[in-house]
């Protein structure tokens, strides 16, 4: 539904509309479904299937799950601030006398919305029979390690496929000079997640990050290709997700 002109951005609400999906028929419907008993996501699963069936040499087709994660102590931080007190002094600072946004961790509206969209995804999986994902991968930043894990946890998945993430350096928010982007250790992952995967070559301290440096929207484009260049080269599944920033969300975008 996100490419519907009558859809507006900054009010569609995933959770009202089975995550989007349109209503609709396809071709695979007289063979899939003859009885109409099937729903909108078990019908689109088959004709997702039949088009990799049916593909020529060297194409795929992937469906991804790409999740922000939740509001962060940073977003809590420009929204009482301002935004241009926010960007030209209080974002370059680890935090204020109260809390800390550098590497944010989620507040506790962040935390519920997480917990929201896990039992979203327990209603999907259980009434519309939504194919969950096969992989999953999260950026190295805590509040999408931790909105990850409050996604995923618990629910009714395949035992073929678990909720194990894999960290990937380069699904990380536009680098900034803004402390919320600069990630936390590796061995600081690796402790409060150690469930989850660390790509190969993932460095023990982050460093892309630099203070007063901004990457530019060109650059950030180009490493998303790469990630998902990395991804699809290596991951066979028709089914991803990805837990990651807004930012890095319509960079993907930008590159479709």
């Amino acid at each position: 539904m996100s490419d519907e002109n009558s859809t507006i951005s900054g009010i569609f609400d995933f959770k009202t509309t089975n995550f989007g999906l349109l209503n609709r028929t396809y071709p695979t419907d007289i063979v899939s479904d003859p009885r109409h008993e099937k729903t909108q996501w078990q019908r689109f699963a088959a004709q997702l299937a039949a088009l990799n069936i049916l593909a020529p040499r060297h194409t795929e087709y992937k469906l991804l799950y790409m999740g922000r994660h939740g509001e962060g102590y940073h977003n809590a931080a420009e929204s009482y601030y301002g935004t241009p007190a926010w960007n030209c002094f209080w974002s370059e600072k680890d935090g204020n006398a109260t809390v800390t946004w550098a590497d944010a961790h989620l507040t506790p509206n962040g935390v519920a919305q997480a917990q929201a969209a896990n039992a979203f995804w327990a209603s999907e999986i259980k009434t519309q029979k939504i194919p969950t994902p096969q992989n999953y991968y999260t950026s190295p930043l805590t509040r999408c390690l931790a909105t990850a894990n409050l996604t995923f946890s618990g629910l009714d998945l395949p035992r073929d496929h678990p909720f194990v993430p894999e960290v990937k350096e380069l699904l990380r928010e536009g680098i900034s000079g803004h402390t919320c982007d600069r990630r936390s250790s590796k061995t600081y992952i690796q402790e409060n997640f150690p469930a989850y995967r660390i790509e190969p070559g993932f460095a023990e301290n982050d460093l892309l990050w630099e203070a007063l440096h901004g990457e530019p929207s060109t650059d950030q484009d180009i490493r998303s290709k790469t990630v998902l260049d990395d991804v699809f080269s290596s991951d066979r599944s028709s089914y991803i997700s990805i837990t990651s920033h807004s930012g890095e969300i319509a960079s993907i975008l930008r590159g479709w």
